[in-house]
């Protein structure tokens, strides 16, 4: 079974392509509101005919979305492209095996119940999922494998573009670690700042959720993943884990949930 996984976000969307538990091939393209559904068609199918392990055929489709425009143009795709797939589609009443336990389950991202399962079936319980996309999300699941909430913070890329539109001698550089967190030029004083700063950020809410649960940070499982992980997850004390297809993997989970 060929299962093709949209993992929607705000500023992109990942595109994975699996044959039975298998990632195949994985891309990430712009989420570009202004795309129609044909145009979300010639993308995606472009795309899959280019895998040279895959016969251009989909038999099923999983999508996490926190986008809603997004999400309609692809309802409108399913609909009429793919109307004879299995499909799963990350919203309230989708069985994921997660007890959601918040006061609002329903107002929880698509893509951060998505993370607790894969999290959780991954590496069991307690653990702390942290994601590194326009927000940094802290997302915790407990020994019970329960969702019981979690931290949202500003993401690396919208912290460092507001400094650079807001900051009048201040510009957008690249995200990389510096040579020194003692910086001797403004562009390394600002990657010091972003690098060191979120490293610093992700293991003091680390540990305060682990003071929370009542739990040492030996007993606590934190995986990173998401677009920046890879700048910030070796400067961090508390990561144990990285699974940068950690939500694709979920998708993969929850349709395996919803159509065994």
């Amino acid at each position: 079974m060929t299962l093709l996984c949209l993992d929607i976000r705000n500023n992109y969307t990942v595109v994975g392509l699996f044959d039975a538990d298998r990632l195949q091939a994985h891309w990430r393209v712009a989420s570009d509101e202004r795309r129609t559904a044909d145009e979300w068609h010639v993308l995606i199918s472009g795309l899959v005919e280019r895998t040279e392990s895959a016969d251009g055929v989909i038999d099923a489709i999983a999508v996490a979305s926190t986008v809603p425009v997004i999400l309609h143009e692809m309802r409108e795709l399913i609909s009429r492209r793919y109307g004879g797939c299995q499909v799963s589609i990350v919203e309230p009443g989708t069985k994921t095996g997660v007890p959601i336990l918040t006061d609002n389950p329903r107002e929880i991202g698509a893509d951060r119940i998505v993370n607790a399962l894969a999290g959780v079936s991954l590496y069991g319980g307690p653990c702390v999922i942290v994601d590194f996309g326009t927000a940094t999300t802290f997302d915790v699941v407990n020994d019970k494998a329960q969702f019981i909430g979690g931290v949202i913070a500003p993401g690396m890329g919208i912290s460092l573009d507001a400094l650079a539109r807001r900051g009048s001698q201040l510009r957008a550089v690249e995200l990389v670690r510096p040579r020194n967190v003692i910086a001797k030029n403004t562009v390394e004083a600002i990657q010091s700042g972003m690098v060191f700063g979120f490293a610093g950020q992700v293991d003091g809410i680390v540990d305060r959720i682990g003071e929370s649960l009542g739990v040492s940070l030996d007993d606590l499982t934190v995986v990173a993943t998401g677009v920046y992980a890879d700048v910030v997850r070796e400067e961090c004390d508390t990561i144990s884990d990285y699974e940068p297809m950690l939500t694709l993997i979920g998708l993969r989970l929850v349709h395996e949930r919803n159509h065994a």
